[in-house]
């Protein structure tokens, strides 16, 4: 089968190509999946550098989120059958023509997604879930600031936050991202950060600020959120795509009543499983009544992956870019 081949950790993807290597074959409780679509995420990158805290052993094909249809069946595995439209995720395997998948690990896929929009909807909207629901217990009616409101994670939140009936606003350094959200998802106010974003966001609030503010910024942004969040808000700290992990100074949470709360959707269900189950089960469900809308920005066939991975790399993508290995 065809396949992005990681053989080497390097700069630059030097050590990846597209290569013909052996169908696997699925073990005991594993199915093999026919993938139709592989979301682009910014683990995958890394991996490729061997940056992500999972390293696997050399060679790999990358690629953590799929969506196909299952091909074959290892020994025992019962309730599913070839031909059945799944999605799945799993450390790597993905951006192949074939991948194999722990049976317990795959999903029926919901009836309103697309391959594509499947493959790119479950980790997004998952940190979305817990950074909303189990961290923030946002409400409707509350105003919830999101930074980064372009990317993957970002839009997914955006759309969640609409869904529960909060008022959102959508916030980026590029006008261009922000006219794509505003024409597509229902957001009450738009503000672009660059040259600050402080009275923008207490302008649109009246005054007293955002309740919620969903950050995977970190660095200026973060420091400058502290200055906008209203009194007993919760501001999520997600990640730190800026590059600087930024501080704070234990008076200011005091002074202004706020919370500050980590969000890691994987490990919050590895802590608590049965929660995380429930986060899981919710987020789907949310897919199958087609209440959320997760937007695929690019597909792009294997031979292709480069510009895949660059647009993620470049911050030009808009929701999620998608390999096709069935292109």
């Amino acid at each position: 089968m065809r396949a992005l081949v990681v053989e080497a950790l390097a700069p630059d993807y030097g050590g990846c190509a597209v290569k013909d290597i052996e169908t696997p074959v699925p073990r005991a409780g594993e199915v093999r999946v026919a993938v139709r679509a592989a979301a682009v995420n910014f683990p995958d990158l890394l991996m490729t550098r061997g940056e992500y805290q999972y390293r696997p052993p050399l060679p790999f094909v990358p690629g953590l989120e799929i969506s196909g249809e299952i091909d074959a069946l290892g020994q025992g595995v019962k309730g599913w059958k070839r031909g059945d439209a799944v999605v799945g995720g799993a450390r790597a395997g993905g951006f192949a023509r074939f991948a194999v998948i722990a049976a317990d690990a795959l999903r029926p896929k919901p009836e309103p997604l697309n391959f594509s929009q499947a493959s790119a909807y479950g980790a997004a909207y998952l940190t979305a879930y817990v950074s909303l629901v189990r961290r923030a217990r946002a409400a409707a009616g509350e105003w919830v600031l999101v930074h980064g409101a372009a990317g993957g994670v970002g839009l997914a939140c955006v759309d969640l936050a609409k869904t529960l009936g909060c008022r959102v606003i959508a916030a980026s350094a590029s006008d261009e991202k922000l006219a794509v959200v505003a024409a597509e998802y229902a957001r009450d106010a738009t503000v672009n950060i660059t040259g600050g974003f402080r009275e923008a966001v207490k302008t649109i609030t009246g005054g007293g600020g955002a309740d919620v503010i969903v950050d995977p910024v970190g660095g200026d942004v973060f420091d400058e959120s502290v200055r906008c969040i209203a009194f007993d808000g919760r501001l999520l700290v997600v990640g730190f795509t800026s590059g600087r992990i930024p501080t704070i100074a234990a008076n200011l949470p005091l002074i202004k009543g706020f919370s500050l709360m980590g969000v890691r959707a994987g490990e919050y269900g590895r802590r608590f499983p049965g929660r995380g189950a429930e986060n899981v089960d919710a987020v789907w469900r949310l897919a199958e009544e087609g209440a959320v809308r997760p937007r695929v920005h690019a597909e792009f066939p294997l031979t292709r992956w480069r510009a895949a991975f660059d647009l993620l790399a470049n911050r030009q993508v808009i929701g999620k870019a998608v390999i096709r290995p069935d292109l």
